[in-house]
């Protein structure tokens, strides 16, 4: 993994970021031991809370969720994940590199205030 990207994640720990119509970014990465549910070596969350604080997406690796599809695949874990609406419980992320990472989400959010209206498309 480029040790700068991952830095620049690391460095952004504890920012939060305002956005049109009120909304705003909070970003949370720690380094930790490289473990099989994060191989990476860090622990983040990346989260788009609407003016009242709902987090309405999130990019994270917090918790497991289950994989859907057939009736085997609901057994396997995934810990890289997203959630595209307040509602989801999440789907898995593929965690390519920190500079993906961070790339993915604010494509993700730019998409989500543009279908809020927040943002001209």
């Amino acid at each position: 993994m480029d040790a700068k990207g991952l830095e620049t994640l690391l460095d952004l720990d504890g920012q939060i970021f305002g956005q049109e119509g009120g909304y705003w970014i909070k970003v949370e990465a720690k380094r930790v031991a490289a473990t099989p549910n994060r191989p990476h070596g860090v622990s983040y969350s990346l989260t788009l809370h609407a003016i009242d604080g709902r987090r309405v997406l999130g990019f994270d690796n917090a918790h497991a969720v289950r994989v859907r599809g057939n009736r085997f695949s609901g057994r396997c874990l995934e810990y890289d994940h997203r959630h595209r609406t307040e509602e989801d419980e999440g789907t898995p992320y593929e965690f390519e590199t920190p500079e993906q990472l961070l790339a993915d989400f604010f494509q993700a959010v730019d998409r989500y205030l543009k279908d809020q209206g927040v943002l001209k498309r």
